[in-house]
């Protein structure tokens, strides 16, 4: 199988990077390479979506690019921080600092607000938060009216609001987000995706999300594709369509091979 390698742009421009990268399971007595050498660049200030057939890898690759699961060889990167030579407690700073999550299971705490919700990994840090970028964050993802209200008076797509402020509000160097609009209805899910573009356009973040949605790839400015444990494809500016196109051409290549 052919191979791609996502073009890498100057080290300055550089939020994550892995080299090399490779995980590998022991399922019972079986061997199991979900990642295989994979060779990838997250710019600054970019929304990338990653694709890939279920078992592709496409999770494990954010994962182990978030810190959240130790890589068998190659090397991962936040900044230019390697994770591998990190301790346990020095990689919870690091998440807890530098890095948000956003998932498809919200993960609020029921007894908060939206509000603490949303400053909780702040609050646990002992950090101060920043009061006007906080505002900056609340009213871009509208939820200025919703602050005091807990997750269960908040609709599924307003609770993944919450989620993707919180994930913001720390000001963090890239957002990881694992099919986010999975358990949202389409005009839910549609309004998280629109907040998540507009967070790189307006606010200068930096998101990678995995999906399996072309619709939800549309509007990231880069789709990935993995395909057994690889990175096979690239699709830059892309429209839902095209990124259809590609998942049943790919599918199809991976058919006959």
């Amino acid at each position: 199988m052919s191979t791609t390698t996502a073009s890498a742009p100057s080290t300055g421009l550089v939020a994550a990077r892995a080299t090399g990268l490779g995980k590998v399971y022991a399922d019972g007595g079986r061997r199991v390479v979900a990642l295989e050498d994979v060779d990838v660049v997250f710019r600054r200030g970019e929304f990338t979506a990653v694709m890939g057939p279920s078992g592709s890898g496409k999770s494990t690759l954010l994962h182990c690019m978030a810190g959240l699961d130790s890589v068998s060889s190659g090397s991962a990167a936040i900044g230019g921080v390697e994770l591998a030579g990190l301790s346990d407690r020095q990689l919870t700073r690091l998440r807890r600092e530098r890095i948000g999550f956003v998932f498809q299971a919200f993960n609020l705490f029921p007894a908060l607000t939206a509000l603490e919700n949303i400053t909780l990994p702040m609050d646990i840090a002992g950090r101060p938060v920043d009061m006007d970028w906080l505002a900056v964050v609340v009213h871009a993802v509208g939820l200025a009216g919703s602050l005091t209200h807990r997750p269960a008076q908040l609709s599924g797509g307003r609770q993944q609001r919450v989620a993707c402020a919180r994930a913001l509000a720390g000001r963090p160097d890239i957002v990881f987000a694992d099919e986010p609009t999975g358990s949202l209805d389409s005009r839910a899910g549609a309004g998280i995706l629109s907040f998540l573009r507009d967070s790189v356009r307006e606010l200068g973040q930096t998101v990678v999300m995995v999906t399996h949605d072309p619709v939800a790839a549309g509007y990231a400015g880069r789709v990935l594709f993995l395909a057994d444990g690889r990175i096979v494809d690239e699709l830059v500016r892309p429209t839902a369509g095209a990124v259809l196109d590609r998942t049943y051409r790919l599918e199809a290549k991976g058919a006959t091979s």
